[in-house]
């Protein structure tokens, strides 16, 4: 192998990884909806098993924790750029209590690489006007 072809590989690791730790700190794609008493949070997390993800929500933050393996390629690889970990923090428009007997109920659901989490949104008290 040639002294260029050889660079030019070393190269392209190099941007495959940097480029892989970018989209590890900007993804996952989030959406956040309010759905009459729920708040709907869709996370997209394509290429992660469904028992390779976390979720916690603390006060008004929603923790997100994915990790995959290396899939070991079969040919040349040229470009990687999907991420093999999710670390992510999204804070939330409402806040849940943070007390050890309070736990939010929220519900997952994993369909096609796609995480819909549905959490009740807690009631809220009227403050009378004089």
């Amino acid at each position: 192998m040639g002294i260029g072809r050889y660079m030019a590989r070393e190269l392209a690791k190099e941007l495959d990884g940097r480029s892989r730790e970018f989209y590890e700190f900007v993804m996952p794609a989030i959406d956040i909806i309010e759905e009459g008493n729920d708040l709907v949070v869709t996370i997209d997390l394509p290429g992660f098993a469904k028992k390779d993800i976390n979720l916690r929500i603390i006060g008004n933050i929603l923790y997100i924790i994915a990790k995959r393996e290396q899939a070991e390629p079969v040919g040349t690889v040229y470009y990687r750029q999907r991420p093999l970990k999710i670390d992510k923090m999204v804070l939330l428009p409402i806040s849940f209590k943070e007390e050890k007997e309070e736990k939010v109920e929220g519900k997952a659901k994993y369909e096609n690489g796609i995480v819909t989490l549905r959490i009740p949104i807690p009631e809220s008290t009227n403050i009378p006007i004089t």
